[in-house]
């Protein structure tokens, strides 16, 4: 098939980024393969009603990205069938290595990920996003639940897009592998009730300023109402005292750090004297004292999904169950 250029006047991109945009495209959906010719500046000139000096810069943007590259006597060709993605997540944690880690063995050498941060930040993501349209053959995103961002999200080819880990699964345009924050987690708190009850109350440490779901606070207040256990959500656990006794489940990593700390300067052991859960799972909550245990999806199982759709580019609608790891800090 060959490749064809047409000029969309509505669109907000310049004439050159529409054109480089094509080209990539047409790479990426295989309608241009490793070693095809493009058509020569004067043909394409002709066809598309481009000038010669904006074809020109637009082959010389290629040229510098090694996506085509140029003979004296035969013209431009596609010189690398590489497929370039954008994974935009919220921010780099242990369990998010785990998942890019997963994510980016399960590509073959041909695909090469930009891997950027939005940090919950609306502007910046809203930056990142709109000054990357048309530049990558994928883009997997983190969502930030605000209602401006749908907007900004929704400028991405829904074809090359993935949702990945918060958002609306009920939107059946764009693909998703999310996590199930409401159902499956009190399946793990179900699973850890004869655990959790052997401790006189069960705390809840959920910041303010977390982007954690907060249907989770309803979903753990109606666990301890139902099996009739004395329970408090916190907020800030630094202005609290640690007490033998009681049971944490904790959202932020620096929280459940400072936990353990407070408990080796009280002499509290944990998994005796203070029960500890911890949401998200990482090798090193494997290893801390007798372990921690956790309520966590498997990030590594998430990132190999991740590539699954970027190789395949079929769409995926797959909302993923958090499971409970038993281990010794409960």
């Amino acid at each position: 098939m060959d490749f064809q250029f047409q000029l969309d006047h509505s669109s907000s991109q310049t004439k050159i980024q529409q054109l480089i945009h094509a080209v990539t495209e047409a790479i990426s959906d295989g309608v241009l393969k490793e070693g095809d010719f493009l058509p020569s500046v004067n043909k394409l000139s002709r066809e598309s009603g481009l000038s010669r000096d904006t074809i020109f810069k637009a082959y010389t943007t290629l040229k510098l990205r090694s996506v085509i590259a140029s003979t004296p006597t035969k013209g431009y060709f596609v010189s690398n069938e590489s497929f370039k993605v954008m994974m935009l997540l919220d921010d780099f944690s242990a369990f998010k290595e785990q998942l890019y880690g997963s994510f980016r063995n399960a590509l073959p050498e041909n695909y090469s990920v930009d891997l950027l941060f939005h940090h919950y930040n609306p502007n910046v993501f809203e930056q990142l996003v709109l000054n990357n349209l048309g530049r990558y053959s994928m883009y997997v995103v983190m969502n930030i639940n605000n209602d401006r961002i749908e907007k900004v999200v929704r400028k991405i080819d829904p074809r090359k897009l993935l949702i990945l880990d918060m958002g609306s699964p009920e939107n059946d345009e764009m693909a998703h592998i999310l996590q199930d924050f409401e159902n499956a987690f009190r399946n793990c708190l179900e699973q850890g009730k004869e655990q959790i009850q052997k401790y006189d109350e069960f705390n809840l440490v959920f910041p303010s300023s977390t982007p954690h779901p907060k249907v989770a606070i309803e979903v753990f207040q109606r666990f301890c109402d139902d099996n009739t256990i004395k329970h408090s959500v916190i907020q800030k656990i630094k202005n609290n005292t640690i007490e033998r006794g009681e049971a944490y489940l904790v959202i932020k990593e620096d929280d459940l750090v400072y936990i353990i700390k407070e408990c080796k300067q009280k002499g509290l052991k944990v998994g005796r004297d203070v029960g500890l859960i911890s949401y998200n799972d990482s090798p090193m909550k494997e290893i801390v004292g007798d372990g921690i245990t956790v309520i966590s999806v498997d990030f590594e199982e998430m990132g190999e999904k991740v590539a699954n759709f970027i190789k395949s580019k079929q769409k995926i609608f797959e909302v993923l169950a958090p499971r409970l790891i038993l281990r010794g800090s409960l």
